[in-house]
């Protein structure tokens, strides 16, 4: 027992030692509310120092947002977009808060914002101005529709993403009204988009010299997760339609009515529909002509469920997971958030964790997505207090205590 103590705890010491992949890499995170936020998080996970540019007095707009209160000034949804950062407050209207900016970027590896196109440049600190002062920097600019198109002057936020990107024109049942995904699958899948592209960019500017501009909407990211749907347009040319939990592609593969609600499952090959028919004790459904191929099962989906759910309705929906599960058969239950993030493999998962903060104690945070082996993410930081690191951070970039004083007087730290 004391043998496997000090094993594990030389192989954490061994993780500890070992660096995290981006230490080193220095982030500006001039963005606000979710998608340049969350993505300027990740990297913080793994190791960047991500310094967060926000407006004095103000700050970044989540912190205030939400409709409850915590201890603090800062709502829950900016404790979990934030951690690992460091907080300067910075006029970027003023002239002494741009020139801090740009003695800030000269040493930055990247540099993410998500202003309306075209404000930083109107700032004076737009790309063309940062590359000069830093030619290997990589500047991400994060929008609803992009720097360039008819769209791109629009403010844009995930449900006009949604909506104008053919994503709830899929989503829900048909003639039902309009639904959205109950995630932000704009926000999240634009920061998912920018970081891969961001580090792609990073990497080759380690190996040039030369930076670049990276171009990240929530319009085209959203478009990017179009792949069954837009393929079936591609492939009939009738536009895709809702099928709430249904799919294109096979069937059957949805919810299900159980005697006690509702669960999902998949029969989505042969083997698997051959499988579930005789589980049910439905032989007949095999020689049923509407059943006999995926095809034929997708083209009667509505008369499937009606049969299958003749069986489904007769026991509790725990019986069938289980039953199913057992037999081979995708199978699951239909979860709330908290059901999911505190049961058994959200835990053993560690899909929730909590960060220290200096106001508000013990704060919930949303676990790593995903796990390296050798250098696992690790929270370093809280989520920063507004300004937090003023002093600190401009220290590093040679501002003594005068020249501070000098600045603030200017107006580089006032609204």
């Amino acid at each position: 027992m004391g043998q496997d103590h000090q094993g594990r705890r030389r192989e954490r010491r061994g993780l500890t030692a070992r660096k995290l992949p981006l230490e080193g890499v220095k982030v500006l995170d001039i963005s606000q509310v979710m998608a340049g936020p969350y993505a300027c998080m990740l990297l913080a996970d793994l190791g960047a120092d991500v310094v967060k540019i926000e407006p004095p007095g103000s700050g970044d707009q989540t912190r205030g947002s939400m409709g409850f209160k915590m201890k603090g000034p800062d709502s829950m949804g900016f404790l979990n977009m934030n951690r690992n950062k460091r907080s300067v407050t910075l006029n970027l209207k003023s002239k002494a808060g741009k020139e801090l900016l740009l003695r800030l970027a000269k040493d930055a590896d990247i540099l993410v914002e998500n202003y309306r196109p075209g404000a930083m440049k109107r700032l004076g600190l737009g790309y063309e101005v940062l590359k000069e002062v830093n030619p290997r920097l990589v500047y991400t600019s994060i929008s609803g529709f992009g720097q360039t198109g008819p769209w791109a002057d629009r403010p844009g936020f995930d449900l006009m993403a949604q909506a104008m990107s053919g994503v709830m024109s899929v989503t829900g049942y048909p003639d039902s009204p309009p639904v959205k995904c109950g995630v932000p699958v704009a926000d999240i899948g634009c920061a998912l988009f920018a970081v891969y592209a961001t580090l792609s960019a990073y990497i080759g500017a380690k190996n040039s010299g030369e930076g670049q501009y990276v171009d990240a909407s929530l319009f085209d990211s959203a478009l990017a997760f179009s792949v069954w749907d837009i393929c079936d347009y591609w492939g009939t040319g009738k536009p895709p339609a809702p099928l709430g939990t249904s799919n294109k592609m096979t069937a059957p593969y949805q919810a299900m009515a159980s005697s006690d609600g509702y669960f999902v499952m998949g029969a989505n090959n042969q083997k698997l529909w051959t499988q579930l028919c005789t589980l049910m004790d439905r032989k007949e459904l095999l020689e049923d002509p509407r059943f006999s191929t995926i095809s034929l099962r997708l083209g009667n989906r509505h008369a499937l469920e009606q049969e299958l759910e003749k069986t489904f309705r007769q026991k509790p929906k725990d019986y069938w997971v289980e039953t199913l599960l057992a037999a081979g058969i995708p199978a699951g239950p239909i979860l709330t958030y908290p059901e999911a993030f505190e049961g058994e493999h959200g835990t053993a998962r560690q899909m929730k964790m909590e960060i220290d903060h200096p106001i508000e104690g013990k704060v919930p945070n949303i676990g790593f997505a995903v796990k390296l082996s050798g250098t696992p993410q690790q929270v370093r930081r809280h989520p920063p207090l507004l300004g937090e690191h003023n002093a600190e951070v401009l220290a590093e970039i040679g501002v003594s205590a005068s020249e501070l004083a000098g600045l603030e007087a200017q107006g580089a730290f006032s609204a």
